[in-house]
């Protein structure tokens, strides 16, 4: 893992069993619903970066598909391993920029998902980011993604990001816009809003 990857998870493995709590208290349907339709409903390969407590993996797992969860913070990790052990729910340390792991190991998948994370990597890490999810995704396949717009919370490293200029960087690595809207935080902050993206590979 590159100091940059280790910067972006800052703050999250003192806090891992308070944030799990959080995260487990919204349901997948609700955090996803913007995105849901763009979800196969045929079993498919779902690769979850920065998989956290795993609430999503493990809800994606539950529906039938085969989930590789990417969580590179330790505490995390083993909080999702405790509370989600599924057959079909693999848990891995990788993490953006690189995802070296996962690429290494020549996998595909049909769809990625990345909630809450594409605000922790600066301008150079979502380009180099951007060439990995091409990289793994299979053909047609499509990235989901949620970007955090607002303050940034004492010792967070976070990067004001756009969907715009997320879609267009997108569009360098051969990757179309399929969906794009905005909504309220769910967690009740008014400063705090969210864009979700979906991607697809032609």
């Amino acid at each position: 893992m590159t100091a940059d990857a280790v910067a972006g998870t800052q703050g999250y493995g003192e806090n891992a069993a308070a944030l799990a709590d959080q995260y487990e208290s919204i349901a997948f349907a609700d955090v996803h619903r913007d995105v849901a339709h763009l979800i196969p409903t045929a079993p498919a390969r779902i690769a979850d970066i920065g998989a956290g407590s795993g609430r999503d993996a493990a809800a994606l797992a539950r529906m039938g598909h085969a989930v590789v969860a990417a969580e590179p913070t330790p505490e995390l990790r083993q909080e999702g391993q405790r509370r989600h052990a599924l057959p079909n729910l693999a848990w891995t340390d990788d993490a953006l920029p690189g995802l070296s792991g996962l690429r290494e190991q020549g996998r595909q998948f049909d769809v990625i998902m990345l909630t809450a994370v594409w605000m922790h990597l600066d301008a150079a890490e979502r380009t180099e980011s951007m060439a990995s999810l091409a990289a793994l995704l299979a053909p047609q396949g499509r990235v989901l993604m949620s970007l955090r717009h607002g303050p940034v919370p004492a010792g967070r490293r976070m990067f004001n990001v756009s969907a715009e200029e997320t879609i267009e960087l997108a569009a360098a690595h051969g990757l179309s816009r399929l969906h794009l809207s905005t909504r309220e935080d769910m967690l009740d902050r008014a400063d705090v809003h969210w864009s979700f993206l979906g991607l697809q590979r032609g």
